[in-house]
């Protein structure tokens, strides 16, 4: 290999380790699954195959029992497909919730610009990076100032509750009339002679900060005693 083309592809190579850095630090900021070492090895790992694809095989086939040309985009063409088994073990189901498809379509970005790279494609690379992490950055911001509403903001809590038992009744119509989507709902008198009673709800909330506003909306009512808001685990 002739030393300009050992420079052209060692460049190839630093530039998609660069522009994987620069995705990799938006989500390694916003404390993704994700973040630097993937994002930087998956780049470079795709480009280092579509460079393999490109100079590592022969483009005619000599082999006398076979004919033609051969593919050499067949190697880089299964990145397209590898990476989605990546992609695919970053995405979690928690409750009603689906976390991490942003960062699996984060990865399969970072690996086309890593292909993107490694063909020697500079600019597309470049600028493709710039108009993802704008994408990251900015979409980000507007869901969250202005689509409160959305169903990426729905959280499942978990409201626990201690109150005397003479407000109990009251506690628990306030809590059917107030959330439309509740998933479950219990009142226990602690003990058979005790005046406290122990209320248990799971419930849905859509909003900003949904533990904080749910906790503030419990502690308005007369007559809580104690009160725990959290995540609802499976």
């Amino acid at each position: 290999m002739e030393l300009g083309s050992t420079l052209e592809i060692l460049l190839r190579v630093f530039s998609a380790c660069l522009l994987g850095f620069a995705i990799g630090l938006e989500r390694e900021m916003t404390n993704k699954y994700a973040g630097l070492r993937t994002n930087i090895l998956v780049c470079l790992g795709a480009c280092l195959f579509t460079i393999i694809s490109i100079y590592g095989f022969p483009t005619v086939v000599t082999d006398e029992h076979a004919n033609g040309i051969r593919d050499t985009a067949r190697v880089a063409a299964q990145v397209v497909t590898g990476i989605g088994f990546i992609g695919g073990g970053t995405v979690l189901r928690h409750g009603a919730t689906v976390f991490g498809l942003t960062t699996a379509a984060t990865l399969w970005m970072v690996a086309s610009i890593g292909m993107a790279c490694g063909a020697g494609l500079y600019t597309l690379a470049a600028i493709s990076t710039v108009i993802s992490i704008i994408v990251l950055v900015s979409v980000r911001v507007f869901e969250k100032s202005m689509l409160i509403k959305s169903t990426k903001n729905t959280r499942r809590l978990t409201v626990n509750l201690t109150c005397p038992t003479d407000s109990a009744d009251a506690i628990y119509e306030f809590v059917i009339d107030k959330y439309p989507k509740l998933f479950e709902i219990t009142k226990k008198i602690q003990k058979p002679d005790s005046e406290r009673t122990k209320i248990n709800v799971v419930i849905e909330v859509i909003g900003r900060n949904p533990i904080e506003s749910t906790y503030k909306v419990f502690n308005k009512l007369e007559g809580i005693e104690a009160l725990s808001v959290q995540e609802f685990k499976e």
